[in-house]
């Protein structure tokens, strides 16, 4: 047996996997759900004289057309990983793919700077291409989680991830607000100046961090003819994965139910400060600490539902979960005050790293073991994400044109997460054993620097089993 380019297991390579949750969450944290809704609002509101903007011959509220243009580019997105996945799994282009859309993000972020208020055009388009490119690459970053790590540890390294961009990128976002708050002594004109700064130390963040995961991280390559075959080829790895979906239950219910609940929380994590804002009128500062809050909370959420998974399963951690979510909705249509929405706030932390790190997770231990096309399985439940953001954010923009108030959405909202809870808890999730013959010769061989003869065999059989408490 020859070394594996990719060592399982091996607490380098999934520290390194951890960190590009560090770089991108810089991004999801400070521009897309904190300083960039608020510098929109303000900016917009300045060119425009009012809420009301102008824009292709239509008279809109601001933060509706927003939600509009962040639904449009995970619309792209959808498209794009299905039509790139089938071919980074028959070519190894998984990590080239992942650089691709990281630049990506990561250029549309620092251009963000040029956004003043007026130019409302690029004020809508930069933001969907920097959603394109945080998307287009988590659907490539996920797809290493199989490769790196046996089933029985993806709970553990799944939650770490969220855990390191939590932390991470509150981290940057503090020192954003430093700067915010102490403006003159960084030389900037105004704390307008400075928030658009920020938006380029994001995009070099983002871009500088997520090298490490790009040094450790190698796949083997193939040779594939490029040509006008090749997204035929590619889509032909897409509807072979999608054969296999449908042909198990357990498969495209959790896929459904990931669906609603998906809706939901992606929903909840852009509008939180357009919420606090627009309904109760908090202030950008406490509305910036408030989501410090949330980053913190979720945390230990991420570490309790992952031990909460690992004693009871990932179906009872997601029901658990689910119902917490389903609470906070509510909650959320009831909230008149600030001190109601901090409580909320720690609430929605709690569950938020959960959640998200739960389904990741519990997908990649539903992955059908030994298959090469993780990126291909990763785009269905990527996809199904985005598309759940698309018509979770077009709903609730709708109802808020429609009424007048986000506080009539968060009910539609949930509405998702009770659907959700009903496909789950009448599903049963057929994880995949962590006794899977190769990847466990992969995990001996990190761990031992030697080969087993067999890992059916007996003797090495139980060598393999202790290494992970088996």
């Amino acid at each position: 047996m020859t070394r594996p380019i990719l060592p399982v297991n091996s607490p380098k390579v999934i520290n390194a996997w951890c960190s590009y949750d560090i770089a991108n969450s810089a991004y999801i944290l400070s521009v897309n759900t904190v300083l960039y809704p608020i510098f929109y609002q303000e900016a917009t509101k300045s060119s425009f004289g009012s809420e009301m903007v102008r824009f292709m011959g239509m008279t809109i509220k601001n933060t509706v057309l927003y939600e509009y243009a962040i639904a449009l580019g995970y619309l792209l997105v959808i498209f794009l990983t299905l039509s790139l996945s089938g071919i980074a799994d028959m070519g190894g282009y998984r990590k080239r793919f992942m650089q691709f859309f990281t630049l990506l993000g990561s250029l549309a972020c620092m251009g963000l700077y040029g956004f003043t208020g007026a130019n409302l055009g690029l004020g809508l388009l930069l933001p969907m291409l920097a959603v394109l490119g945080f998307a287009g690459s988590l659907v490539y970053y996920n797809s290493f989680l199989p490769m790196i790590a046996t089933p029985d540890q993806h709970d553990r390294i799944s939650a770490r991830g969220f855990s390191f961009g939590y932390a991470g990128s509150m981290l940057l976002l503090i020192f954003n607000i430093f700067s915010l708050q102490n403006y003159q002594m960084f030389g900037f004109a105004d704390k307008m100046e400075a928030i658009r700064f920020s938006f380029i130390e994001v995009g070099i963040w983002w871009l500088a961090v997520s090298q490490i995961a790009f040094y450790y991280l190698r796949e083997e390559r193939k040779k594939v003819q490029l040509d006008r075959t090749i997204f035929a080829k590619g889509f032909h790895e897409i509807f072979k994965v999608l054969g296999y979906i449908k042909r198990h239950k357990s498969m495209y219910r959790f896929l459904l139910s990931f669906f609603f609940f998906s809706m939901g929380v992606q929903t909840v994590i852009i509008i939180a400060s357009l919420f606090g804002k627009a309904e109760l009128g908090i202030t950008d500062t406490k509305l910036i600490m408030t989501i410090l809050i949330i980053q913190l909370v979720a945390i230990i959420g991420a570490f309790i539902f992952g031990r909460v998974s690992s004693r009871f399963g990932n179906k009872t951690s997601l029901l658990w979960m689910l119902s917490i979510w389903i609470f906070i909705c509510f909650l959320a249509y009831l909230v008149h005050n600030e001190y109601q929405f901090y409580v909320l706030a720690a609430l929605v932390g709690l569950v938020l790293g959960g959640i998200q790190s739960q389904a990741r997770s519990t997908w990649s231990k539903l992955i059908p073991s030994g298959t090469t096309d993780t990126a291909s399985y990763f785009s269905f439940y990527d996809s199904t994400e985005k598309l759940a953001i698309v018509i979770g954010m077009f709903g609730f923009g709708l109802i808020e044109q429609l009424t007048g108030s986000m506080r009539n959405s968060t009910l539609l909202l949930s509405l998702f997460f009770i659907v959700s809870f009903v496909i789950i808890a009448v599903t049963k999730l057929k994880i995949r054993s962590s006794l899977d013959p190769g990847l466990l010769c992969r995990a001996y061989h990190a761990k031992t620097g030697s080969e087993p003869k067999s890992a059916n065999h007996p003797g090495e059989r139980y060598k393999l089993c202790s290494l992970h408490g088996k």
